[in-house]
C-alpha cells in the first residue's frame, strides 16, 4: 500500500507520499484545483499502478477536493485536526511544525494507524444538497442571533422601553416597528394606528389592534433618556441593524423553504420525520450531519459516537468520572440536543425516561443529553431497519415500568 498525507490549504497542498514501510518516496506542493489534482494523481502514478493501492490522509471530509480523490477510487481517510496535532507531537516532540512536515504526518498515520481513522462516506448527492442547504440555514441563524445581540446592546445603552416592549428582537413585530421608530424620540410619537399599519406590514394577523396598544403603551412610558446628538447616532447603528435583521428573516424564511424541499425528496425523510420532535428543520440537520452511507457506523454505539450524545469515562485507580464529549460534530450535538427537548411532548417514553433522569439527580442538561444518546440509538434501528417510528418499539417495557 501506498500511504499519503495531504495538508490542505487555500491556495496549494502539500503532499506526502509513503511506502508501506514509512519510507518517503515523494513529496512536494501541488495548486488548487484541477491542475493540483492532475499533480496529485501523475505523483500517485508513479508509484501505485491502481488506485486501489493508495490511501490519503487528510483534515477534511467534504468539498472538491476530497470528491476529487475519493472518484479516483483512492481510500480517504478524514483526520480530526486534533488527533492530527496529537501525531505532530508523537513525530515532533519539540513542537516543530510546517504544511509540509503535517502532510508527513498525516501520510504516517495512515501508515500506522488506518484502521482505527474513518474513511470519507460515500454520502449520496441528495444528502449532499440536504447538507449544504441546512448549514447555509443555521449559519444565517447564528448570524441573526449575533445581531441580534448587537441590536440589543445598543438599545440598552439609550432604548430601554425597546427591550421591554419586545422580547424577541428578530421577530417581525419588533423588526416592522424599530425601523419606523428607531430612537426614543421617534417612538413616543408613534400612533396607535401608525404602528398597526406596520404590524400588518410585517405580517401580524391576530391581535393587531391588542398589540398596537401594548406596542405604544411600552415605548411611551417614561424611561432614561441619552443627549440628542447621541441618541440620533444611536438611532442610526439600530436602524441599520433593523435592517440587516429584517434581510436575515427573510432569507432564514426563503432557505427554509428550500430545505424542505430537499428533505422531502430524500428517500429516508419519511423514516427521520416520523421520530417526535424531528421537524422537517431538525430532521434535514440530523441528516444532513449523519449522512446516509449505510456502511458509515458499524452499530448504534458507532453512530452515538459521532453525534457526541455518547459520554467518555476517565478512570484511573479507584477515580472514575463520566464526562461529556468535548470534541464532537457540533451541528449534530446541537440538532439531537434540540431534538431531545422537543420530544419531551411528543413522545410518552421520552418524557418517562427525562424524569427517571431527573430522579437520580441528574440537572436538566444531563438528562437531556442522555435521552439525546437515547433517541440516536432508536434512529440508527429505524435506518437499519428501514421502518417507520414506533412508540411500543422505541421505548417498549420502559412505558409498561412507567405505567
Amino acid at each position: 500500500m501506498i500511504n499519503v498525507g495531504i495538508d490542505w490549504a487555500e491556495a496549494h497542498h502539500d503532499v506526502c507520499v509513503e511506502h508501506g514501510g514509512g519510507h518517503v518516496l515523494d513529496k512536494g506542493r501541488v495548486p488548487d484545483g484541477i491542475e493540483g489534482v492532475e499533480a496529485i494523481h501523475e505523483m500517485l502514478g508513479a508509484h501505485a499502478t491502481d488506485p486501489s493501492e493508495v490511501v490519503i490522509g487528510i483534515e477534511l471530509d467534504r468539498g472538491l477536493l476530497v470528491g476529487a480523490l475519493v472518484a479516483a477510487g483512492y481510500e480517504v481517510h478524514a483526520v480530526n485536526p486534533l488527533a492530527v496535532s496529537r501525531y505532530r507531537d508523537r513525530l515532533a516532540p519539540a513542537g516543530a511544525k510546517s504544511d509540509p512536515g503535517d502532510a508527513r504526518v498525516l501520510a504516517e498515520a495512515m501508515r500506522t494507524d488506518r484502521h482505527l481513522l474513518r474513511e470519507v462516506a460515500g454520502d449520496s448527492t441528495e444528502a449532499e444538497a440536504v447538507k449544504v442547504l441546512a448549514r447555509a440555514h443555521q449559519n444565517l441563524v447564528w448570524t441573526r442571533q449575533r445581531v441580534g445581540n448587537q441590536l440589543r446592546s445598543a438599545l440598552r445603552e439609550f432604548y430601554p422601553g425597546a427591550l421591554h416592549t419586545f422580547s424577541e428582537l428578530a421577530s417581525a413585530d419588533a423588526i416592522a416597528v424599530l425601523q419606523i421608530a428607531p430612537t426614543p424620540t421617534t417612538g413616543r410619537a408613534l400612533s396607535k394606528a401608525k404602528v398597526r399599519k406596520a404590524l400588518a406590514g410585517g405580517g401580524r394577523e391576530r391581535r393587531l389592534d391588542a398589540r398596537a396598544s401594548e406596542i405604544v403603551e411600552g415605548l411611551g412610558a417614561p424611561q432614561l433618556s441619552a443627549p440628542a446628538l447621541v441618541e440620533e447616532a444611536f438611532g442610526h447603528q439600530v436602524a441599520s441593524l433593523v435592517a440587516v435583521l429584517g434581510a436575515l428573516r427573510t432569507q432564514i424564511e426563503e432557505l427554509r423553504a428550500e430545505l424542505e424541499r430537499s428533505l422531502e425528496g430524500h428517500p429516508d425523510a419519511e423514516i427521520i420525520t416520523s421520530l417526535p420532535g424531528l421537524s422537517s428543520v431538525l430532521g434535514a440537520r440530523v441528516l444532513a450531519e449523519f449522512g446516509d452511507d449505510r456502511t458509515r457506523y458499524a452499530d448504534a454505539r458507532a453512530r452515538r459516537s459521532y453525534a457526541g450524545t455518547a459520554p467518555i469515562t476517565k478512570a484511573s485507580g479507584t477515580r472514575k468520572v463520566v464526562l461529556a464529549r468535548v470534541a464532537r460534530n457540533r451541528r449534530l450535538a446541537d440538532a439531537c440536543y434540540g431534538w431531545a427537548f422537543s420530544s419531551l411532548l411528543r413522545s410518552p417514553g421520552a418524557r418517562a425516561f427525562y424524569d427517571r433522569q431527573r430522579a437520580t439527580g441528574k440537572t436538566h442538561h444531563q438528562a437531556l443529553r442522555a435521552l439525546g444518546n437515547r433517541w440516536v440509538g432508536i434512529l440508527h434501528g429505524c435506518l437499519e431497519h428501514r421502518t417507520t417510528y414506533r412508540e411500543d418499539v422505541g421505548w417498549g417495557g420502559q412505558l409498561e415500568t412507567a405505567a
